[in-house]
């Protein structure tokens, strides 16, 4: 499930760290998920205004459309569940993702593409480490834990599309 593969992609290092450090709960992970769908979404969504590589734009959307579909299969099964989201306490995922959007922001046209996809592929090798050692871990909700199951898989070919195109940019 390629739209899958984003929900996931929430937790990211910045807050697998931080989640190392304090007791995670489902609650918490449903904030994370919501969160990092929703960082996703806005730097893809910045991509697909900025960009005039096709390719990139094609991506970016698909992006966007994934992590979009994900984040609201995630906030229905909160609401289905009378789950609360509750943020943890600190938010390094925050911190690094107001700064992407600062990078992606300032960066020439000529090398937006490039710090774009570098992002991409940063934030789901992240994601990716953080799901596996973190998220599905500490996860008590078996509904929960199947979303993050079925969409784990996708994001791995986020992370590889993402990886595929910047290796075909032009040095």
């Amino acid at each position: 499930m390629r739209v899958a593969s984003i929900a996931v992609g929430m937790l990211a290092l910045g807050w697998s760290i931080t989640a190392r450090a304090q007791k995670i709960d489902d609650p918490t992970i449903v904030a994370i998920f919501d969160a990092a769908n929703t960082f996703d979404i806005e730097a893809s969504g910045l991509a697909a205004k900025r960009t005039k590589n096709p390719d990139v734009k094609k991506l970016a959307d698909q992006f966007v459309h994934d992590h979009s579909a994900v984040r609201q299969q995630g906030r229905d099964l909160a609401k289905k569940l009378h789950v609360t989201p509750t943020p943890p306490k600190e938010c390094a995922l925050c911190t690094e993702h107001t700064a992407a959007m600062a990078k992606l922001k300032a960066t020439p046209d000529a090398e937006f593409d490039r710090v774009y996809l570098e992002n991409e592929v940063k934030y789901h090798r992240e994601v990716i480490d953080a799901i596996n050692n973190t998220l599905l871990p500490a996860t008590q909700n078996a509904e929960l834990k199947t979303l993050e199951t079925t969409v784990a898989p996708a994001f791995n070919a986020h992370l590889v599309a993402a990886q595929n195109l910047l290796d075909k940019l032009p040095k």
